[in-house]
């Protein structure tokens, strides 16, 4: 197979020795069918063993490898050489802090995926002997394509509002909240509801949709969103103008 030099930059930062992060340019023969991962890699394994990011599958499941490559949100493992002119800039994911050269911290999306429950809350508790909650397919149909979501937090990296307003639940957390309540097996909604019908929560989108762009999964966050806004506003009406009708 042919092979061609491809040049990246890439962008480094020791926090041990560096006071700032800068950018280190490499010169790797890769075949024209791999990825900026697969470059990645060769440049680990035959030039510079000190270079650190995340990988895991190299099949666009487990959403570890997401960085900005030239300039917008991509999973390396998806980025083909072959789509890119000139010099391929590579660097962590916007809006969250660095750690050590591709490696960002993730401690403050892994808090607010947390705080929206992303997990079953049966409407009724019942034992193992009576055996599954059922689902007929039309009911499974209306939040699969949010299940579809493997949390690569590309969505933040390229949302504006997350890198405005730090304290935005950002999109993949309000997507997959909307997933469960959604969910017909679910009795979680009002539990959700008080983190992200909030200021804080959906009511900080102002749908760009470059959430929705970015998506390697084309789990679109950005409708998921709209769809909650939709709901919660139903919810305000019928609480104070319509009391008597139940939610």
């Amino acid at each position: 197979m042919s092979e061609r030099v491809y040049q990246l930059e890439v962008l480094r930062y020791h926090p041990e020795t560096d006071s700032e992060p800068h950018f280190q340019r490499y010169s790797v023969s890769c075949e024209e069918e791999w990825v900026v991962l697969d470059a990645l890699n060769r440049i680990k394994e035959t030039i510079d063993p000190t270079l650190s990011y995340r990988w895991s599958c190299h099949m666009a499941v487990c959403g570890s490898c997401g960085m900005m490559i030239n300039g917008e949100p991509m999973l390396a493992c998806k980025s083909f050489l072959r789509d890119y002119q000139g010099v391929i800039r590579v660097e962590p994911l916007a809006h969250f802090p660095i750690e050590r050269d591709l490696v960002t911290v993730i401690d403050d999306f892994m808090d607010k995926f947390k705080r929206v429950k992303p997990y079953l809350i049966p409407k009724h508790e019942k034992p193992v002997s009576e055996g599954e909650y059922l689902q007929s397919p039309a009911q499974l149909k209306k939040f699969k394509q949010y299940t579809m979501c493997i949390n690569c937090m590309l969505c933040y990296a390229a949302c504006p509002e997350y890198g405005l307003i730090p304290k935005f639940l950002g999109p993949a957390a309000i997507s997959m909240a909307h997933r469960y309540n959604q969910d017909s097996r679910d009795g979680g909604r009002d539990e959700r509801q008080e983190e992200i019908a909030t200021t804080e929560g959906v009511w900080e989108c102002s749908f760009v949709g470059a959430c929705s762009e970015v998506c390697p999964e084309h789990v679109d966050p950005a409708s998921a969103l709209q769809q909650v806004k939709i709901k919660s506003t139903v919810d305000w009406y019928k609480e104070h103008l319509m009391p008597w009708v139940k939610k």
